[in-house]
């Protein structure tokens, strides 16, 4: 099988640091997880930090395509960089999607659609981001229907992904339980069934000290970049850029 992942942040793995400093993620945990039900894996992910649609959509999709062989399974994730623009358009970024649809069926390459889980709990403006979040999800059905070719997994609507333990610190990224947890989405989606991971602990509650601190230390540096028109992802390649054969992980990466 040979699988392609385009997306941002969550897609490259964000939140699921590794002790080198590189990130895992739950592309890389489903690809880990299809090699180890016996399949033979090959994997590609363009997906990078800060992306918004017309960039995943457009030149991202183009490397995908390209690939020779062509992927057999295009995955597919974004929108959540663009809903935090004050310009964004659930229209505009369901007609980005739809041409991702459009695009890998003319090509004969399977497409999954992904929601990313709902972050709006934890942030500021939740409502505006909870709302958003919503419109475009519920978008996405109507998009791919008559496309054989093409399926939908939400994890937005998977309730158990708002709690706070599976989210960083940053409360914008998932940690290595939520990855986790997604990957286990995927995978069953994707007919490896697999078992969620335990939640552990409740995480302590929000106080008006840890939102000022929270503010300080993630959103005032978030917002001077973006003043600055910084991007997380500026400079950054794609991790997997090429065809990689996927080993069944060993014990340590399981």
């Amino acid at each position: 099988m040979r699988i392609a992942f385009i997306g941002d942040s969550f897609t490259e793995g964000l939140g699921d640091e590794q002790p080198d400093g590189s990130v895992r993620g739950w592309a890389d945990r489903v690809v880990d997880g299809l090699a180890a039900s016996g399949q033979e894996v090959w994997y590609t992910n363009f997906a990078i930090r800060g992306r918004m649609l017309p960039p995943i959509a457009g030149e991202q999709l183009d490397d995908a395509l390209a690939l020779d062989p062509l992927p057999d399974l295009i995955v597919v994730n974004g929108g959540g960089n663009d809903m935090m623009r004050p310009n964004y358009s659930t229209e505009r970024c369901a007609a980005l999607l739809k041409s991702v649809v459009v695009r890998t069926e003319a090509a004969g390459v399977a497409l999954l659609v992904l929601s990313g889980p709902n972050p709006a709990d934890h942030l500021f403006l939740s409502s505006t981001f909870h709302r958003r979040g919503r419109e475009l999800t519920d978008a996405i059905p109507p998009l791919i229907a008559g496309h054989a070719h093409a399926r939908f997994v939400s994890c937005y609507d998977d309730q158990e992904l708002r709690d706070g333990r599976y989210w960083s610190d940053d409360r914008m990224h998932l940690n290595p339980l939520g990855h986790a947890r997604v990957a286990a989405i995927v995978l069953s989606a994707l007919g490896v069934a697999t078992p969620m991971p335990d939640p552990g602990e409740p995480v302590p509650r929000r106080t008006a000290r840890t939102d000022l601190a929270y503010t300080r230390r993630i959103i005032l540096p978030w917002a001077g970049r973006r003043l600055r028109g910084i991007s997380a992802g500026d400079g950054r390649s794609p991790k997997f850029a090429t065809w990689t054969e996927i080993a069944p992980p060993g014990p340590e990466t399981a």
